[in-house]
C-alpha cells in the first residue's frame, strides 16, 4: 500500500535529492526556465514556489531562509528584487510544467519548468562563414587545418 507517501525520491539517497532539488531551484529562480525530466520538475515545483513564497514576505527572517536554501546569493537576490515583487498580487502558482518529449539518450519524458510572465530569450545565431567554392581554396583551407 502506498498510503501517505507523497513526492518522489528521485533515485537518490536523502543528501543528494536534497542537492539535487535545492540546484533545480536555485537555477529555476536564476534562468526562470529550465528543462529536466517530468519527475523532477513535479517534485521542484513546491519548493519554487516556496521560495517565492518567502520572497513575497520581505523579512529579515525570509531572506535568512531562502539564502540557506539557495546555492548562490545571486539568486537570493534576484528572488526578492525581480521575481517576487512580479507576483505580489498573485497567491499562489507561479510555475508552470511543460511536456517537452523524450530525452534522445534514454527516452525519458522531459518536461519545463518555467515561471509564469517569463520572455523567452532567443539565442542570437552565429554567421556562417561561406563554404570556398573552388578546388584550390579547399586546398588553401585543409592545408591551413593541418598546421594548427
Amino acid at each position: 500500500m502506498r498510503h501517505r507517501n507523497y513526492g518522489s525520491k528521485l533515485g537518490r539517497q536523502p543528501a543528494h535529492r536534497r542537492a539535487t532539488l535545492r540546484n533545480l531551484v536555485t537555477n529555476v529562480i536564476e534562468k526562470e526556465r529550465i528543462t529536466t525530466t517530468i519527475t523532477r520538475a513535479k517534485a521542484a515545483r513546491p519548493l519554487v514556489e516556496n521560495m517565492i513564497t518567502l520572497g513575497k514576505r520581505d523579512t529579515l527572517q525570509s531572506r535568512r531562509q531562502a539564502a540557506s536554501f539557495l546555492m548562490t546569493p545571486g539568486a537570493t537576490k534576484k528572488l526578492f528584487a525581480d521575481i517576487a515583487p512580479r507576483f505580489t498580487d498573485r497567491t499562489g502558482g507561479y510555475t508552470r510544467i511543460i511536456h517537452a518529449g523524450w530525452r534522445i539518450g534514454d527516452g525519458a519524458q522531459l518536461a519545463i519548468l518555467e515561471l509564469i510572465g517569463s520572455n523567452l530569450k532567443k539565442k542570437e545565431k552565429k554567421e556562417k562563414s561561406p563554404a570556398p567554392e573552388t578546388a584550390e581554396e579547399i586546398k588553401e583551407e585543409v592545408a591551413g587545418k593541418s598546421l594548427k
